[in-house]
């Protein structure tokens, strides 16, 4: 009795549309990559921070930290004591106007460094974000190449199997025809 071969699973109707854009996308890649070859390691590579840069990320550094709040704290702690405990000599009387315009400056000057520190920051993150999502295109392009790969190599194997089968019927059948003919 000879068996129809075991069909091999199909995939979704979802399976083939995800597999029908990883293969859209991986088009689109592999001609971006073939217009501008020449912007890969660029792409890739670390740009030199400029003097600003670097000025930006320390400001943004030493104001983000607990020991500039520690020591902004005290320093403004010991400006109100100091006025207050003068008296009508003080310097900055209350309501301390000139500290108020110290703190603006500070705030007028820090706040544009550390956007600038995080606007680098952000464009460093999107470039990492971009290199990963290409990273993990590939891995999935190549994970569904080893699975037709694999499948490819189930579907062999079981028509093999299947046609070992057959010619095992088939002798069996001459054996036991001639095992009948013999008297």
């Amino acid at each position: 009795m000879q068996h129809p071969p075991h069909p091999v699973a199909k995939p979704s109707v979802e399976e083939m549309q995800q597999l029908a854009l990883l293969r859209q996308l991986r088009r689109a890649h592999r001609q971006q990559m073939a217009i501008a070859p020449t912007l890969i390691p660029e792409h890739m590579a670390a740009r030199p921070l400029t003097r600003g840069q670097r000025l930006a990320d320390s400001v943004a550094a030493t104001i983000g930290s607990w020991r500039f709040i520690v020591l902004q704290s005290s320093a403004i702690a010991i400006w109100i004591t100091g006025n207050v405990l003068v008296g009508d000599n003080a310097w900055d009387p209350y309501p301390f106007i000139l500290l108020n315009l110290l703190l603006s400056f500070q705030a007028a000057y820090t706040a544009p460094a550390i956007m600038m520190s995080q606007n680098r920051q952000s464009e460093l993150d999107r470039r990492h974000a971009q290199i990963d999502y290409e990273i993990n295109v590939k891995a999935e392009l190549e994970i569904e190449l080893l699975h037709n790969k694999i499948d490819i190599l189930k579907e062999q194997e079981f028509l093999s199997l299947t046609q070992a089968v057959r010619e095992l019927t088939a002798q069996v059948r001459v054996l036991t025809a001639q095992a009948h003919a013999r008297p």
